[in-house]
């Protein structure tokens, strides 16, 4: 039997005791206009949609799932993991996305020294153990950290630029043929198209697409369902990210 769906809001949760200063990381340097991506477009599918301001049950409910994906949880990963499973029988894209040669890698976190669960590489195990894709592998790290885009007003979010230069691709001796990027929200887009361009420079010849289980509805005060899969894209235009749908 599923869980019960839990619709109350839950509190961030907040350090008992003040952090310790660490070393100041290394930083990007500032946006350029002349930064151009190597990838310029890439393929995204995804399951759920989210609201995060709206008053209803069901705008409620896409916020707990966010929360229950931010925190890695064991018992509900592989039931969304199950339904990405079910839609790809009877979704085109969804079928073309998780092929069998599809190496799944997670996109990294804001912060590579932070103790915090890494959810998307949480939840690309929880696909590979439903049988969707090859492998997981984790070739995309953060080199050094960048703001959290969930807590940043919209003009402090990293740019696509500043995820770009924090991004490195590890060496791999076998090119894969067909790489999907794993993470668990999508916004506007900016640090799977970083990810895509990066991977796109270490293996020029692979297709590289990306698979979000959920993405931000930040337009609409409300959503009415949670699950509408769809395939769009995202693609760097005026100078940014831009995500269809």
């Amino acid at each position: 039997m599923r869980p019960r769906l839990d619709t109350t809001r839950t509190r961030a949760c907040s350090p008992l005791q003040p952090t310790p200063k660490l070393p100041r990381p290394l930083k990007s340097p500032p946006p350029s206009a002349n930064f151009q991506p190597a990838l310029r477009s890439v393929d995204f599918c995804s399951c759920y949609i989210y609201s995060p301001r709206g008053n209803s049950f069901v705008s409620a409910a896409s916020r707990q799932l966010c929360a229950r994906l931010k925190l890695g949880d064991a018992t509900w990963l592989p039931h969304y993991a199950g339904v990405v499973r079910e839609l790809t029988t009877r979704h085109e894209g969804l079928a073309d996305l998780f092929g069998a040669d599809a190496v799944l890698v997670p996109v990294p976190g804001s912060d590579p020294s932070a103790t915090r669960v890494w959810a998307a590489e949480r939840l690309a195990a929880a696909l590979h153990g439903v049988l969707l894709g090859k492998s997981v592998w984790p070739g995309v790290q953060r080199r050094f950290p960048v703001r959290k885009s969930a807590t940043a007003l919209n003009a402090d979010r990293p740019t696509t630029q500043q995820h770009y230069e924090s991004l490195s691709v590890v060496p791999l001796s076998t090119a894969p043929q067909r790489i999907v990027l794993i993470d668990d929200v999508i916004t506007k887009g900016r640090t799977i198209l970083a990810a895509a361009a990066r991977l796109h420079e270490a293996f020029p010849d692979a297709y590289i697409s990306a698979f979000a289980l959920l993405r931000t509805m930040g337009f609409l005060s409300e959503v009415s369902r949670l699950l509408e899969p769809c395939k769009g894209f995202v693609r760097w235009a005026g100078g940014d990210a831009r995500r269809e749908p």
